[in-house]
């Protein structure tokens, strides 16, 4: 394949300004919006176990929340590919402040369906709903992620990401804890049908969407990076871009996979024979790990001065050791302080190497399944458990890697990588198949067979094409 130039770089200072400029307030704001929208997608996985029971469905139908949702990212992202290669990036055009405000709306119209469709005990309308909420987050995605890239130096873009990621991981640590509450318990005491028990959820998020909307409409912020695309497919022939939109693919099938099938694989006898509400804080317990891994991520690929950094590091898992202790149990914290050391093993072995840490996380999720998968009993719902604290990275290095030295044509590679989010949809139906078709703890190959993917991506692939301009 013949070199391609470089890609016009960015302007990332303001006009007139000869110092490097302060980007902390912008980003502060949109740590807000990751942990609205990582709230919110996480709601989907108290929602499958609520359907299946309300509308006695198969773990395949049931799954189709997911294929829904996540369907929307891929359909919402191919849309904005085509009008990007035919008449030029569309955020360009926009602006990223502009593009977050249309993807708010758009999902506050999704969340807005829910109403009605519990009015109707319509699951086909519950899955247009929540096809048209993926949709709106579809576009937050394209805007959001390479927005927190170039909110400062490239170098550190991975830290950043991981950043803004661990927030959204906070959202989506409270969300199953406060959705199944509010779903399985509160709002369903009632005794209505439970499919009901969603409307006022729903309608709260409505209206939080509304105002994040018009606050981030009303708001300034810098115009980083926002220079005219030409039409074209720039994107598609960087190998690595490929590559990695195989990656986020893998990656966000095999997370949304295992999340969407806790609550009913801790309810299985041969595990733990949990209820489903007392299974949804184990849920919280995996993106919770999930939280912890991204701050430490954040913490080990930034410019931190190496003592301060290895000091960090540490303290996180200890404090959330200490945290997790008083707010659950220490019988429960000891059973879980190994996962806390191997990660922070982990970290310390990546070395602050994007792909490389990107590499070991992902070898310790497959084989935290292939455990799993082998043994059952309660070693395998710790291992599962668990695995939220090495899927954590997944997003933030995979994406960063993807779209590094990419200059303007970052948005476009953008909406290539949230188009592939459509792993989301269409690997939990595959691994509701195998369960129906087999066992739930065999269905976890499919999750499986996807991190080792990003595994080869974190060794090999991010490098592929790019010969000694990689960065990791």
């Amino acid at each position: 394949m013949a070199a391609l130039p470089s890609p016009p770089r960015a302007d990332s200072s303001p006009r007139g300004s000869g110092s490097e400029p302060n980007y902390t307030g912008p980003f502060a704001i949109m740590t807000v919006l990751f942990f609205a929208w990582g709230f919110m997608t996480v709601f989907n996985d108290v929602l499958i176990p609520r359907f299946k029971t309300a509308f006695a469905l198969d773990y395949f139908r049931a799954m189709l929340v997911q294929f829904a949702f996540f369907g929307a990212y891929f359909v919402g992202s191919l849309i904005y590919f085509l009008i990007s290669a035919a008449s030029g990036d569309p955020i360009a055009r926009l602006g990223y402040k502009n593009g977050i405000v249309l993807g708010l709306l758009i999902a506050a119209t999704g969340t807005g369906l829910f109403w009605p469709a519990a009015n109707l005990l319509s699951y086909p309308l519950f899955l247009g709903a929540l096809f048209i909420v993926g949709l709106g987050f579809a576009l937050l995605q394209i805007a959001a992620n390479p927005y927190v890239t170039i909110l400062g130096p490239e170098r550190t873009a991975s830290s950043r990401l991981n950043l803004a990621q661990a927030f959204n991981s906070l959202g989506t640590t409270t969300g199953p804890v406060i959705g199944g509450y509010l779903i399985f318990q509160y709002f369903a005491a009632s005794g209505a049908h439970g499919a009901e028990s969603v409307k006022v959820p729903y309608l709260v998020a409505t209206l939080v969407f509304l105002v994040l909307a018009a606050t981030f409409f009303c708001i300034r912020l810098p115009q980083v990076g926002e220079g005219r695309l030409e039409p074209g497919l720039a994107a598609l022939r960087r190998p690595h871009v490929v590559l990695g939109i195989g990656a986020i693919f893998m990656y966000v099938g095999g997370e949304v996979s295992v999340g969407s099938s806790i609550i009913s694989y801790l309810g299985q006898p041969s595990v733990a024979g949990l209820s489903e509400i007392e299974a949804s804080h184990y849920v919280s317990l995996f993106w919770g790990g999930m939280l912890i891994g991204r701050f430490m991520g954040a913490i080990e690929l930034s410019e931190l001065a190496p003592a301060t950094k290895q000091v960090a590091l540490a303290a996180v898992p200890l404090a959330a050791f200490v945290a997790l202790g008083l707010l659950r149990s220490w019988s429960e914290m000891l059973l879980y302080a190994p996962f806390l050391a191997l990660c922070w093993l982990g970290f310390l072995i990546g070395g602050g190497n994007a792909g490389r840490t990107l590499m070991l996380f992902s070898l310790v999720v497959a084989t935290l399944l292939a455990i799993a998968i082998g043994i059952g009993g309660k070693v395998a719902m710790w291992c599962i458990i668990g695995a939220g604290l090495f899927t954590s990275i997944g997003w933030s290095n995979t994406f960063a890697l993807a779209i590094d030295g990419l200059g303007v044509y970052k948005s476009q590679a953008s909406s290539l990588l949230v188009m592939a989010i459509v792993g989301g949809a269409l690997l939990p139906p595959l691994q509701g198949w195998l369960a129906d078709h087999s066992s739930l703890q065999h269905s976890f190959i499919v999750p499986l067979c996807a991190y080792a993917y990003v595994a080869f991506y974190g060794a090999f692939g991010h490098r592929v094409g790019r010969g000694r301009e990689a960065s990791s």
